[in-house]
């Protein structure tokens, strides 16, 4: 079996020659590659150069090619700030209010040089590789997260809790979902295997599960429909110590999850172990950025055991790698998984 197939296995919740492997890892991708983060995000070239070279370095099975968390909401307005070392990174909303909802720009993503530029590079690795490897294109947020973004969390919690303002919350909601599904119609074209999207501001350490199902869950579910009936797979990341919601989670109908450390790999596995993939959860900064190659080895035996008996498993850090990430360290994970 080569990546391509491997993935597709686990997908299927059949079991595959031995366990794939996929890193979330631009930002060391980028440092091995000799380029900032500027350098980076600003050239689909770059971005495809980076994530081909690590993939064939550490004969990864999937590719997970993502460039920040701010691309969506600066394409609808949303300042942004662009450190030429680190991912961008929104600073300010752009709704002071509710009521100025009218007054934001459709969105109009295909005309965003930051979006094209993402999925051209997506558009590349997936036409150098073919069904070598499996490609996966993050489409940044979805619009839970954005509306965080466009009003600041601070204010877009206070929203939630204001009876007075759900018929609005509702509208600005609907607002994201146009802008995230254009990012998706876009990713679609390039021919990648599976489209994912994070919602972390949507996991219960900011919002209770009651909140999440009303406000999150069916947006996330559309979502998901909206992906595999384009023929590609789906897969949603959120960040956090999500046991409370992973059942509901499940009624997305996502075929894989991507799920931080934070959440207790057992009840990971307990929830959806016969039901849906994960990839992950390795810790990406204590265990492999700022452990030894004994401890990532340990950690990552202990994922293989508790998944022991289901083949629906990526091994994966449960989150972006900071770009400190050691190359031993990697190399640990990889080996273990490669031994079986």
């Amino acid at each position: 079996m080569n990546g391509y197939q491997r993935i597709n296995a686990v997908l299927q919740g059949e079991w595959p020659d031995i366990r794939p492997v996929m890193l979330h890892n631009f930002m060391p991708a980028a440092r091995e590659a000799g380029l900032t983060q500027q350098e980076y995000r600003d050239s689909a070239e770059n971005i495809a150069k980076t994530h081909i070279q690590a993939a064939e370095k550490y004969d990864l099975d999937g590719v997970f090619i993502d460039v920040d968390t701010a691309t969506t909401a600066a394409a609808v307005g949303v300042p942004t700030d662009y450190p030429k070392d680190e991912p961008a990174r929104c600073h300010e909303g752009a709704l002071p209010d509710l009521e100025g909802l009218d007054d934001l720009p459709a969105p109009d993503l295909a005309n965003n040089e930051r979006v094209q530029i993402w999925v051209e590079a997506c558009r590349l690795v997936k036409q150098h590789f073919g069904d070598e490897k499996f490609v996966r294109g993050n489409c940044d947020q979805l619009p839970f997260s954005l509306a965080s973004m466009l009003r600041t969390p601070q204010d877009w919690m206070m929203d939630l809790i204001d009876p007075s303002k759900e018929e609005q919350v509702f509208a600005l909601l609907d607002y994201g979902f146009t802008a995230c599904k254009q990012f998706v119609e876009l990713m679609v074209e390039t021919g990648v295997d599976m489209i994912s999207h994070g919602d972390s501001p949507s996991g219960p350490e900011m919002i209770s599960p009651s909140m999440y199902n009303k406000y999150a869950l069916p947006y996330q579910k559309q979502m998901a429909e909206f992906v595999q009936s384009k023929n590609a797979r789906y897969l949603l990341h959120i960040c956090g110590k999500t046991e409370p919601i992973l059942e509901a989670m499940l009624e997305t109908g996502a075929d894989a999850f991507d799920i931080d450390y934070k959440t207790d790999v057992t009840a990971i596995y307990n929830t959806m172990g016969d039901k849906a993939t994960l990839s992950g959860n390795l810790d990406p900064s204590g265990v492999l950025t700022l452990g030894t190659p004994e401890l990532v080895a340990e950690t990552t035996r202990e994922l293989l055991d508790v998944y022991k008996d289901s083949p629906r498993l990526i091994v994966c850090s449960g989150c972006a790698l900071p770009n400190t990430a050691p190359e031993a360290n990697l190399r640990a994970m990889i080996d273990v998984v490669r031994e079986g």
